[in-house]
């Protein structure tokens, strides 16, 4: 919990709405929220890469590839989740 503070004050922190599309990044974490259980069944947990493949031509969705398989997830459920990028 301190670790997320301290990085919302340095404004560092990264959600996988804000990643760009081609970029590999990682889960860190999930707010709590009303999709958190199925987001993480579906296999977004921390520690887990994700590919951001594309966006629909208005933005939203966006597709990922997490795992085996692709993935469609709206920019408001995105936000709620923590990435940081991989080199």
């Amino acid at each position: 919990m301190i670790k997320i503070f301290i990085y919302i004050l340095e404004g560092d922190i990264m959600t996988l709405k804000d990643a760009k599309i081609g970029s590999t990044v990682r889960i860190d974490s999930l707010a709590e929220s009303e999709i958190t259980q199925r987001l993480m069944t579906m296999g977004l947990i921390p520690g887990t890469r994700v590919e951001v493949l594309r966006s629909a031509p208005l933005g939203d969705p966006i597709a990922i590839r997490v795992r085996a398989y692709q993935l469609a997830i709206r920019k408001d459920d995105a936000e709620k989740i923590s990435v940081s990028e991989v080199a």
